[in-house]
């Protein structure tokens, strides 16, 4: 049984068993949440908090929600983790190439640089005494895009288990899921391949873990026979390269999400550097050579894998 709502750009979904007739309640409560999240989060209106935060950080401290607060604290945890692969301050980069308005473009040398001045989770101050926000200089903006469909996921499958739902997949699009639970042994799931749209990566089985997925295969523009993906190196201020997709499986929606951008920049050595430090993270990755292997990297426990592309 499926329960589905439209928002963040993207269909949100909770599959439910057929044996458990009385989640569909708790699905459309939960997935009320997700309206609520995209008012606050989205920096496409400006009544959104986040918004608020953008035009008003730059001159003093703002007060803000004390969950969003969390997930600002998290996002400039995974940016010191990542070592800044990953970085809610890169809104500044994704206007200048065009990305922003889905309209790219190379930008001029000096428009770039002025951008990535504003770019860096250093710049963003938070006071966790008085749960405060504040820019150390105007110009700097978050945008929770990398990072806020796995957590509106979090808080789903959060709303659900307060309801006594205890089996559930929740997707956010095709590029996070997040499993409550498993049928007998874990939700199937597979992975499209990003360089064979009609072919599968790989196959997993989920049980209380989360997968989100990365890649430019569908935004990106070409100039002078080059290609340029949507996915920007915040720390170069360019598109990254040398990566064709990432998945990773993770113990949240939101820390998977924000580790499926940072490896699609950072590359085979951030994925690997990261999963020996941290236990409870799987990262598959295919790289842009088509004729190298999907590589693995660490491992979760709630997650099967059932089948892998040997191409």
């Amino acid at each position: 049984m499926h329960v589905a709502r439209e928002a963040m750009a993207c269909r949100f979904e909770v599959t439910l068993p057929v044996s458990d007739p009385g989640g569909i309640a708790a699905a459309r409560w939960a997935l009320d949440e997700i309206d609520r999240l995209e008012a606050q989060l989205t920096v496409y209106r400006d009544s959104s908090e986040v918004s608020y935060i953008n035009h008003h950080g730059g001159e003093a401290a703002v007060a803000i929600e004390p969950r969003l607060f969390e997930l600002l604290l998290l996002s400039q945890q995974l940016h010191r983790e990542t070592g800044g692969a990953f970085d809610i301050t890169s809104a500044p980069l994704s206007r200048c190439w065009g990305f922003f308005r889905r309209a790219g473009r190379i930008p001029d040398p000096d428009e770039l640089e002025k951008a990535r001045q504003c770019v860096g989770m250093s710049q963003v101050l938070l006071n966790a005494a008085d749960r405060t926000v504040r820019f150390s200089r105007p110009g700097v903006e978050i945008n929770l895009g990398s990072i806020g469909k796995g957590y509106a996921l979090d808080r789903v499958s959060t709303s659900l288990r307060e309801r006594e739902v205890r089996t559930a997949l929740l997707s956010g699009g095709s590029s996070s899921v997040v499993a409550v639970g498993g049928q007998d042994q874990g939700w199937v799931v597979g992975i499209r391949h990003p360089r064979r749209r009609s072919s599968r990566m790989a196959t997993l089985r989920l049980r209380d873990a989360a997968m989100a997925t990365s890649g430019a295969g569908e935004q990106y523009f070409v100039s002078e026979g080059k290609r340029y993906g949507h996915i920007l190196d915040p720390r170069s201020g360019v598109p990254a390269r040398g990566v064709a997709g990432v998945t990773v499986v993770a113990p949240s929606g939101a820390v998977a999400d924000a580790l499926a951008t940072a490896f699609f920049v950072g590359g085979p050595e951030l994925a690997q550097q990261y999963c020996s430090n941290h236990s409870h993270v799987l990262v598959l990755m295919a790289q842009e050579d088509p004729s190298a292997r999907p590589r693995v990297f660490g491992s979760h426990t709630g997650v099967v894998m059932e089948s892998l592309s040997t191409e």
